[in-house]
């Protein structure tokens, strides 16, 4: 099991929450998904044999969300 935070450029309202962890759950290989409002943070935890944290922000950029960093 993989955890990594990614670093959001902005999460501007609570409609953005809802929307970005309704994809991570839908999302095979993904346990769990926290999306930080005051942070604009989301901390995930992945198998990295079922998806890949570069198909996880591939995703999270296709809903209008830029990654500025991960860890």
């Amino acid at each position: 099991m993989t955890n990594k935070t990614y670093q959001l450029e902005t999460v501007s309202c609570p409609s953005c929450i809802v929307k970005i962890e309704g994809m991570l759950k839908k999302t095979a290989g993904i346990t769990s998904s926290e999306v930080l409002f005051n942070t604009s943070r989301v901390k995930v935890s992945f198998d990295e044999a079922v998806v890949s944290s570069e198909e996880i922000k591939s995703k999270i950029d296709k809903l209008g969300y830029k990654i500025l960093g991960e860890k």
